[in-house]
């Protein structure tokens, strides 16, 4: 099951930025700030792409009852257009997981946690995330469950500034991916059947903007927070 969750233009847009992400770790503008979240520079770059061109991919999990779908076309929730694929033998909603969206920003929280040892703050923060995206997630015929992308990385920077303000990076990055993938797509699996959607992704069209969005605003994030450490260590005793 390929297909890309998002229409061309919002796509573009995000290819756009991670172009101009790729520049600015080039030229070392971001390469400390990986390395403040714990992940190593060389890897920053196959992480970004693998996450945006992962998402191109969803691994079917299981199938949901017979019901009418509505296959092929574009449905836009809150501006953001996503792609409704064309499924020719699928008489009920399939349930997948999205590679970009899910597998891959999990590992990497995973990894995030062990690394940084944030395991009692990444609690809190997923938590609260959960509990907040869970809040705005919407049921969108066609799509299944969606979210307003801005909110999971909003909600995940704000978390992580009062949790834990040195290792904010890290913990925005896991507080959104997963309380995102929690509170949006596994707390609202029972709420798919009826919707027409051919394809539920985990991860995928709904909530991997978001995802991929948190994801770039924790590098921001680790950016300011590295370029603040760098003045004060060059600031006269």
């Amino acid at each position: 099951m390929h297909y890309f969750p998002l229409a061309l233009p919002f796509l573009f847009f995000l290819f756009v930025l991670l172009l101009f992400l790729l520049i600015l770790i080039e030229v070392g503008v971001l390469g400390y700030a990986y390395q403040k979240m714990g992940v190593d520079r060389r890897y920053a770059y196959v992480i970004l792409l693998l996450c945006l061109i992962g998402s191109y991919v969803n691994v079917p999990v299981y199938q949901l009852p017979p019901e009418v779908i509505h296959s092929a076309g574009r449905v836009v929730f809150y501006g953001v257009p996503y792609i409704v694929p064309m499924l020719t033998d699928a008489p009920g909603t399939v349930i997948a997981v999205n590679l970009g969206g899910a597998m891959i920003p999990t590992l990497l929280a995973i990894y995030l946690i062990v690394k940084n040892r944030l395991f009692v703050d990444s609690l809190a923060a997923v938590a609260i995330v959960t509990v907040a995206v869970h809040l705005m997630a919407h049921p969108v015929r066609g799509v299944g469950i969606a979210v307003p992308f801005l909110i999971p990385p909003a909600v995940a920077t704000v978390t992580a500034l009062l949790l834990a303000r040195d290792r904010a990076p890290a913990l925005a990055f896991i507080g959104g991916t997963l309380g995102t993938l929690i509170g949006a797509d596994l707390l609202n699996i029972g709420r798919i059947q009826g919707l027409g959607a051919p394809v539920a992704s985990i991860g995928g069209a709904g909530t991997f903007d978001g995802i991929f969005t948190t994801g770039i605003l924790a590098v921001l994030l680790a950016a300011i927070m590295a370029g603040k450490s760098r003045r004060r260590r060059k600031s006269p005793a």
